[in-house]
């Protein structure tokens, strides 16, 4: 049973989310521009164009969504899209594809689904924006900030300024480690040693985007992909377990070591900070105590992704996945809120995002 404060918190969330988070917040957004890098979970439309399964610009997926199919791998909004309105944007961060003009200096969203750390994961997929790609058309972007603002030196003051995202490593594990037919790595590593290679890699890339004037650094942690519908009609459950609990095990490993990585950052880059949102935690939240019914398959049908144009679930608001490996627009409010304010000290390490936008 989830207690009254548990209760009156998830009605309040459910409220905001339905009546202010649709319109934007009023007054000025906390930061001047909001980058977003990451996988399927962050997308926004960056896979329209490409030569890959990973493409959701179809209905069902945006049935709930203001401006319908976009490319984005949910019903409705993502969690960035919910952090950018409870941060005061009054539109949602385009994606790279698509962004042009000054529209850039507001923020832009790199994010592409089946990406990953590194260059190879996702490749069983097609064609992706590994992370890799995405350094460099952030790279690409801030040259162009450089026109606009006449200077590399206003470029770099305007950046210290904003809220970077990055939420990968995902499809290192789904279409990679736990893919032994397609790909080598689990006979390559165990899972220890994988967790440090990707830690390794990882921290290479975001010293990259630190390099390029990134200054306030929110680090997506890697969720429960062994509760995923996806992956317990792979491998089934664990005996006593409603996940496939040495994936889980797997991803803690990663978490743990990319805690390890922000405390380093934080000690080496001290004119910046780097906090780690806990959506590994947030997510074993009893979803049931919160009114959601089925927590162990999509809301639509399909192997993988929604099967296009087809009927999904009427209660979109009682399942916890959309399809088989992404959540529905109701947990992500659950995230996005606790990503920005969070509602136990686990939630984030060392500060939520609404205090790293203040800093």
């Amino acid at each position: 049973m989830a207690s009254t404060h548990q209760k009156i918190w998830w009605s309040t969330v459910l409220l905001f989310g339905l009546s202010n988070l649709q319109h934007g917040t009023l007054g000025d957004p906390q930061v001047p521009c909001y980058f977003i890098l990451g996988d399927s979970l962050s997308d926004s439309g960056n896979n329209n164009a490409l030569s890959t399964l990973a493409k959701v610009n179809y209905l069902p997926y945006g049935i709930d969504f203001p401006q319908g199919p976009t490319g984005r791998f949910c019903n409705g909004r993502t969690v960035v899209d919910v952090i950018a309105e409870l941060l005061g944007f009054n539109s949602f961060v385009p994606p790279f594809a698509t962004a042009e003009g000054e529209v850039i200096l507001k923020g832009v969203n790199y994010a592409s689904g089946g990406s990953g750390i590194r260059d190879e994961s996702g490749q069983n997929l097609g064609d992706r924006i590994s992370m890799n790609e995405q350094l460099e058309n952030y790279q690409t972007t801030v040259s162009q900030i450089n026109d606009i603002l006449g200077s590399d030196t206003a470029a770099a003051t305007h950046l210290n300024k904003c809220l970077f995202t990055v939420g990968i490593g995902s499809n290192d594990y789904i279409n990679n480690y736990l893919m032994p037919d397609l790909y080598p790595t689990s006979r390559l590593y165990t899972p220890d040693q994988y967790a440090e290679a990707l830690i390794e890699q990882y921290s290479q890339q975001l010293k990259t985007l630190y390099g390029y004037g990134a200054r306030k650094l929110a680090l997506f942690g890697l969720g429960l992909i062994g509760c995923a519908p996806a992956e317990l009609a792979s491998f089934g459950p664990s005996p006593g377990s409603n996940c496939v609990d040495a994936i889980n095990d797997a991803v803690r490993l990663f978490n743990t070591g990319l805690v390890s990585l922000i405390d380093d950052l934080n000690k080496n880059f001290t004119d910046a900070k780097f906090t780690y949102i806990n959506f590994y935690e947030i997510g074993s939240t009893n979803l049931t105590a919160f009114g959601f019914k089925v927590t162990n398959m999509g809301c639509c049908g399909g192997q993988n992704a929604c099967l296009r144009s087809s009927t999904p679930c009427q209660n979109r608001s009682e399942y916890a996945f959309w399809d088989q490996f992404h959540s529905t627009e109701a947990v992500n409010l659950i995230f996005g809120q606790r990503a920005y304010k969070s509602q136990t000290p686990s939630d984030a390490y060392p500060i939520d995002i609404s205090t790293l936008a203040q800093l």
